[in-house]
């Protein structure tokens, strides 16, 4: 049975991570790395302070005494960092409608991790999706006429991210607190040597663009948690299928905002893409049913058998 608290942190993940271009965009003029940075740094006091108020320092603490999780965790850091760093860049340098073509085609990344790592099968109309989705993101990169490496950067950190949610042996709190963590010597690195060679460039910002960028901590963090729960009660290819929402608002941002081209072969993949999707939703449907009926067949032969 589908569980429908896991698909409402998914969307509500996806809808935030969609919104992400129009917001990285106020910050044009910064370095991307200079501002990964600071994403990096607020990120972390973020999450620090939720854990502070939740009093949950010492749970938190615990959890890199185990070797195993401390590894997990800090290849998450790894992961989600390029991630972020390739994404900005995108943003920054004008390819937003090629970062959602990067999380178009992590959903099929995603399904084929939980095919080849977790054993998850896929029902008829589940392949039909799959095979649909491919379909869609392949003539979407045939016609962009070159490798789009940012694409596939996104793609295949954010899926590997998603593998190391499953796997790793803690909740949402303390997992998103190490990743964060982990990253801070090398963001304060980057930070120290900016100011050192007098490369800061965060001095260009306004007041208001300075409020926004230390709320960056709150708009990354919170996202994340809601991804990390989704993760722990939903398949992966659930949430590959979820994650069509994201590339979907990104798309409408870098054609309505950014005003980047919008080719035929787009269009195509576009409606592949959501056909895939309405498949899937049918099969979670047909299986959700066929759950809520198996509970009523067993009593009823358990009834017939004891008459």
């Amino acid at each position: 049975m589908t569980d429908r608290k896991g698909l409402w942190y998914a969307f509500l993940a996806y809808a935030g991570w969609g919104l992400l271009p129009a917001y990285w965009n106020v910050f044009e003029r910064m370095s991307p790395y200079e501002l990964l940075s600071y994403r990096m740094v607020f990120s972390a006091l973020t999450i620090w302070i939720w854990v502070a108020i939740a009093r949950r320092a010492q749970s938190v603490a615990g959890v890199m005494r185990d070797g195993r999780r401390a590894r997990l965790m800090a290849l998450g850091s790894l992961m989600i960092t390029v991630n972020w760093l390739t994404f900005i860049v995108a943003v920054n340098t004008g390819h937003v409608v090629e970062s959602s073509l990067g999380y178009y085609i992590n959903p099929i990344v995603n399904v084929l991790l939980g095919l080849l790592l977790f054993r998850e099968r896929l029902d008829g109309w589940q392949w039909g999706a799959l095979v649909v989705a491919m379909a869609g993101v392949g003539i979407m990169m045939a016609a962009y006429g070159q490798v789009p490496w940012l694409a596939l950067a996104l793609a295949g950190s954010f899926g590997l991210y998603g593998v190391v949610k499953k796997r790793v042996d803690a909740d949402a709190v303390q997992s998103l607190t190490w990743e964060t963590t982990l990253a801070l010597p090398l963001a304060a690195a980057y930070l120290a040597a900016t100011f050192a060679t007098h490369r800061v460039t965060v001095t260009q910002l306004t007041s208001w663009q300075m409020a926004l960028l230390v709320l960056s901590g709150l708009f990354t963090a919170v996202p994340l948690l809601l991804f990390a729960m989704a993760a722990k009660r939903l398949s992966l290819a659930t949430l590959g299928m979820v994650q069509y929402i994201s590339p979907t608002l990104q798309l409408v941002i870098g054609l309505a905002v950014d005003h980047e081209a919008f080719t035929r072969a787009d269009a195509i993949g576009f409606a592949c893409i959501w056909m895939a999707l309405a498949l899937y939703t049918i099969s979670l449907v047909r299986n959700e049913r066929r759950h809520r009926h198996r509970p009523a067949d067993r009593q009823a032969v358990s009834e017939a058998a004891k008459g």
